[in-house]
């Protein structure tokens, strides 16, 4: 069998934003493309990547503006990569030993795809069954999180629809009244 690559089965499919993008528009942005990451791209170059944590974090620690707040500010100086040409073994050493779901895959100094733990699943997922594992026991976490939590937390964007309004904690999401049932 052919040594799998990175290339092999990552994915081109990924949100780029310019570095001085607002974290008001970086939230709007995963919101419309239902992503819960951005990479920060400039020139080609991949100079930083924001998740939704980074907002959150960004949100209770610096401002309640989140309009004022460049996505380059909060990013983290330090982004772990792979290269096209890596073995599908050496990217999964890395996310485990990083606890990270996904890497941004860079040739050169240009991103050219991400490799997420779901493509590694689906293109085979029975070469790496302890990949399998955690698959499943991150399922069962999620239905054992299906039970409703609810709390009033503040004002803010809602993590389902969009809009702006007193917020809810809902199984780990801030949602708005209207979208609290939903869940």
């Amino acid at each position: 069998m052919k040594k799998i690559v990175v290339a092999d089965i990552m994915s081109h499919d990924f949100v780029a934003i310019p570095p001085n993008t607002n974290l008001m528009e970086c939230a709007r942005k995963m919101l419309q493309n239902k992503t819960r990451s951005l990479f920060i791209i400039e020139n080609k170059k991949l100079v930083g990547f924001i998740a939704q944590r980074d907002i959150l974090w960004a949100l209770v620690k610096k401002s309640n503006d989140l309009a004022k707040i460049k996505a380059i500010e909060i990013s983290p100086k330090k982004i772990a990569v792979i290269k096209p040409d890596s073995t599908i073994s050496e990217a999964i050493e890395k996310m485990k030993r990083l606890k990270f779901e996904k890497l941004p895959v860079v040739q050169g100094n240009s991103v050219v795809g991400v490799l997420r733990m779901k493509d590694v699943l689906n293109f085979s997922p029975e070469i790496y069954p302890e990949m399998n594992e955690v698959a499943k026991i991150k399922g069962e976490l999620e239905e054992l999180g299906k039970m409703k939590k609810t709390e009033k937390v503040r004002n803010g964007i809602c993590e389902e629809c969009g809009s702006e309004g007193i917020l809810f904690r809902v199984n780990g999401m801030l949602v708005c009244e209207s979208c609290k049932d939903s869940i």
